[in-house]
């Protein structure tokens, strides 16, 4: 089960995640997100895998979707502090992440 907690100001939003992220999971993570960040000024989204235990492409795609609705408001996505199993998940997918490459 993932869920997630959020800490945000002015023109910002963290989504700090935690658990397992598969198909079901990202369904209901992305409810989530994108419903704290509609109506808000959003213009930079941190999402925050630190306590992320497992991940599957849903959780790419999960990261995909919110970049393709941030870049349609002029907004920044960035991926941060992915543990070792999704770091190797985000390299295949070539998913660029703080502390490797620039986002």
């Amino acid at each position: 089960m993932a869920s997630v907690t959020f800490e945000g100001g002015q023109g910002h939003l963290t989504a700090y995640l935690t658990g397992e992220i598969d198909h079901h999971e990202a369904a209901l993570l992305r409810q989530k997100i994108d419903s704290r960040a509609a109506g808000a000024d959003i213009r930079l989204l941190i999402l925050d895998f630190g306590g992320v235990s497992f991940m599957d492409s849903s959780g790419v795609g999960l990261i995909l979707g919110r970049q393709r609705r941030m870049q349609m408001v002029g907004g920044t996505l960035t991926v941060q502090n992915p543990p070792p199993g999704v770091q190797k998940m985000l390299e295949l997918a070539r998913v660029p992440y703080l502390g490797k490459e620039k986002v």
